[in-house]
């Protein structure tokens, strides 16, 4: 089961454990603007022995779709420790992180590299079919580049989207997906 807990309440040393499991799960590929993005909201993790060995989080995020802004739970920094992986603990991450977007936002969203894609399809997770966007600074502009990456979850009783529509973010630094 996955300890939940608010950024705000992360201390000093927990803020660096995760960093230092985010930094040796994706084995260099976990920048500044990463780590930013998965802070503001609510951490998912599973220790083991006294060792942090996966964790993820929901952030809020505002989207954009069809004329209107929608509360999405963005989930980022997925990750589970090289050592500890194929033992179910990013299901225990996402179960947790799951039932919170499935709770309190109108979607989940994520970025999903090729070799997560799997992991999301199999807990239900699609594949944005339409075109996707960021509200950048300059005004609304496509983003090609995510458009095959970007994966949503349609809450229970939630609102219907179009998969077939263009569905934009809002604007951050680093990757806007």
């Amino acid at each position: 089961m996955a300890l939940v807990i608010p950024t705000a309440d992360l201390s000093v040393t927990r803020r660096g454990d995760i960093r230092a499991l985010l930094d040796a799960a994706f084995a260099g590929g976990f920048d500044d603007d990463d780590w930013d993005h998965c802070l503001g909201g609510l951490h998912f993790l599973v220790e083991e022995r006294g060792a942090l060995i996966a964790h993820a989080s929901v952030v809020q995020r505002g989207f954009f779709h069809r004329d209107r802004a929608w509360r999405c739970g963005y989930v980022e920094a997925v990750a589970v420790h090289p050592a500890w992986r194929g033992q179910g603990f990013a299901a225990a991450v996402l179960d947790a992180a799951e039932s919170v977007v499935d709770r309190a936002y109108d979607l989940g969203a994520l970025s999903a590299s090729e070799s997560g894609r799997g992991l999301y399809v199999s807990r239900g997770w699609l594949p944005w079919q339409g075109r996707t966007a960021v509200l950048a600074p300059t005004g609304l502009t496509p983003t090609p580049e995510d458009d095959d990456s970007t994966y949503v979850r349609f809450v229970p009783g939630g609102p219907s989207f179009d998969r077939d529509g263009t569905l934009a973010c809002d604007w951050r630094n680093g990757d806007v997906w």
